[in-house]
Parts: C-alpha cells; structure tokens; sequence
C-alpha cells in the first residue's frame, strides 16, 4: 500500500522566504528562503535532505552491526548546471564517522546500503545525476 507524506509551505508575503512543515500538526516548521537569507534555498533543503535520509541510514545500519557510534557529520556538495534549470548534475557526500567496533568494511556497507537501497531521497532524484561519496574514519 502507497504511503504519502503531505506539506504545505505558505508565502511570507515578502521577498522569497516560505515557511513550511508536514501538514501533521506534531511537524516542526523550518524556512525556506528563495534568496538563501533567511533561510536555506530550495536547492540547498535538497542536499540537506539528501543528508538528513542517507545519514539516518547509516546510524540505523550501523547500530544493527553493533557499533557503537560516537560521530557522524555528512557534508554534501551539489553541482549545478550552468544553464536553466539549474539542477544538480552531481552530488558528493562524505561521511565522517567514528565510533567503537567501527572498521572500513563496516562503514562501507552502511553508506553503500543507504545510498544504493535505502535512501529515499537519493532514490528520487534524477537517475542521471552523478552520486558519489567518501568516508573518512577518524
């Protein structure tokens, strides 16, 4: 059976900052602001939701292979075309991590699942964007 996710985002009335959330009434708001000042872009929510899935993955996978996760920071950089639209054409993430019983082979297996099996807004982007990723352990 499908399962949706509803939000509403609504105009401030000024400039191009939006604010938003699930429309569940427990849904924390966040802005969005077109002009990246009072908020994070569009095209930036993007790469932190990209961030947001694949990192709540690999804390999920690697608590199921019992490491012990002190640390984990995922930086994302998206490339854009040049020309309208200006969407991404590739996305790098890298994982920093540390946490005890973690080891490459571990590390590995987690970001691979996420971003190959699991995430799903690296899922919906265009299957012609570039996704790469790097982990550093340390």
């Amino acid at each position: 059976m499908p399962f949706e996710r509803a939000v509403r985002l609504t105009w401030s009335g000024s400039g191009m900052r939006f604010s938003g959330a699930g429309t569940d009434p427990a849904s924390p708001p966040i802005v969005v602001d077109g002009d990246g000042a009072g908020g994070p872009g569009p095209m930036q929510v993007l790469l932190l939701a990209a961030a947001g899935c694949s990192g709540s993955d690999v804390v999920s996978i690697l608590a199921k292979m019992r490491v012990a996760l002190r640390r984990l920071v995922v930086d994302v950089v998206g490339t854009r075309r040049d020309e309208e639209p200006r969407r991404y054409i590739a996305i790098h993430l890298r994982f920093a991590m540390d946490g005890d019983g973690l080891d490459q082979a571990k590390a590995e297996r987690a970001v691979n699942l996420s971003l190959e099996k699991y995430c799903s807004v690296v899922s919906s982007l265009a299957p012609d964007i570039a996704i790469s990723h790097e982990i550093v352990i340390g």
